[in-house]
Parts: C-alpha cells; structure tokens; sequence
C-alpha cells in the first residue's frame, strides 16, 4: 500500500472529484493521504476531510507565500493542532522566489514577514510535539538556518518533520538531514529535466524517505500538464524503485514505514 504524505484535497478542483479520486485511491492501492492546510482560513475544510474518511489526515498551518490572510499565532496554532486527526504544523518555511516579479520587486529584507511566520510555525510545533512540513523555494539558505536558530537540530524536544516536495540541491538534502528531517519526493522526480533531483534522490537514506503528490499540482508522467490527484503517488515510487535498484513494493512499504513513524497520529 501507498501513502500520499502531501496533497491538497480541500482545493476546489480536487474536492468537487472527491468521490471519483478515492476510487481511483483504492484502484492503485494508495491508502492514506494526508491533507495539508495552507491558511487559517481552510483549517475547517482540510480538517473536515480528516473528520469524515477515516484515511484521512489533517495539518495545521499557514503557506510561506499568502498573503492578505489570517496571520497565525503560536496559541492559534496550538489550538488547531489539539485537534482529532491533526498530526502536523503547515505547511510552512520561506519562498522567495519570482520575488521581483510576485511581490512588487521587494528584496529578501522585505521578506521579514515570512521568516516570523516561520519561526511561530517552528514554535508552535515544539511546544505540541508535533513535527513541522517544510515549504522552502530559493530560499534554503535561510530556511536551514532560522531552523537551526530555533533549536531544531534533531535532538530531544526538537519538533522535526519533512521537507515536502524536495527540489533542493544535495547540499541543502544533506543539511535537512543533519537537522534531523525527512525528505519527500514529488512527481517531479519523474520529470525529464531532474535528472539532477533523482541523483539527490539516490543517496537520501531509505529510512528518511517520502512520497507525495502535492496534488493538484505536479502530476507526474505519464500524466504531467494534468490535474494531480493521490492516487499518481505510485508513480513517484516507481521512480524511486527504479533509482534505488528496488521492488517498488519494498518503496511503498519503506515510505509507508516512515510515514507512520513521522506522523505518530496516524496509527492512533
């Protein structure tokens, strides 16, 4: 069985196929999906999904890159966390990219904003126990380093987590690790153009691996340019069977492993 440890579930184009989607779930063997939360404002609608299928997850947290929304507090953060079925703090962590472009050609000073939103994230999940997913685009440098700061270092009392849809270099995987996180893999690893991506995805150690969907972006081929869904997510393994010189089924076992280890609320 596979697990979607990433996908966006509560977004209108996916949710409106809810019914057809967990057929199709069930068709591929994927059998758990955690549904991630990206402002304060959906926290109702993703935790209504981990409410209403009991393969369903839930977590809590505001996306580095929105703006115009609710901002979190550590004790709003808390309280949502304290929720059935909640298992995790985000998504979170920094973008920075197409900053000229997306945000009025402010410079990463201007960026304050998104680092204090990460560091109550970071916060809020030390104080629960609960480990953090991490968002970073062309920004790692700072994310590593504000994670470093807020004493996330794997030790005890750390919160730990994920880097979610790695597209990072080997030298950032290598810091996420030393920190104590795991990495996930999303349908670009399949992409022609990331034959860069699969060589970090080569030494990454099994037991620190995940796979994602990220859905509804980031389809994976053969379905690239399409509407992503959970039940794509054995197509990332695939690739990480055929990377890794493995039985993909030995891949779903392994990151389904992981998972469960992760995200200790799944097995309650």
């Amino acid at each position: 069985m596979f697990v979607d440890s990433h996908c966006h579930l509560s977004f209108p184009e996916l949710l409106a196929q809810l019914p057809q989607i967990r057929q199709a779930m069930a068709a591929a063997k994927v059998d758990r999906a955690l549904c991630i939360c990206t402002t304060l404002e959906e926290f109702e609608d993703v935790h209504a999904l981990a409410m209403g299928y009991d393969n369903f997850w839930a977590s809590a947290g505001v996306h580095p890159d929105n703006e115009g929304i609710t901002e979190p507090s550590v004790a709003k953060l808390l309280e949502l966390a304290a929720r059935p079925r909640v298992v995790a703090i985000g998504e979170t962590g920094l973008d920075y990219y197409q900053m000229e472009e997306r945000k009025g050609g402010r410079s990463v000073a201007d960026m304050e904003w998104q680092r204090d939103r990460f560091r109550t994230h970071i916060r809020a999940a030390r104080q629960c126990g609960k480990p953090l997913i991490i968002h970073t685009r062309a920004s790692s440098a700072d994310t590593v380093s504000i994670l470093r700061e807020e004493g996330e270092d794997g030790s005890p009392g750390s919160a730990g987590g994920v880097f979610h849809c790695f597209t990072e270099t080997a030298e950032v995987a290598r810091a996420a690790l030393d920190l104590g996180f795991m990495i996930s893999f999303s349908g670009i690893l399949t992409f022609k153009s990331a034959a860069d991506l699969r060589a970090v995805a080569k030494f990454v150690p099994l037991d620190r691996l995940l796979i994602e969907t990220d859905s509804p972006y980031l389809a994976p081929v053969p379905y690239r340019g399409k509407v992503n869904n959970p039940s794509y997510v054995p197509y990332v393994a695939a690739q990480l069977a055929e990377l890794r010189g493995l039985p993909v089924e030995e891949i779903a076992a392994l990151t389904t492993a992981n998972f469960e280890r992760l995200f200790a609320g799944v097995l309650a």
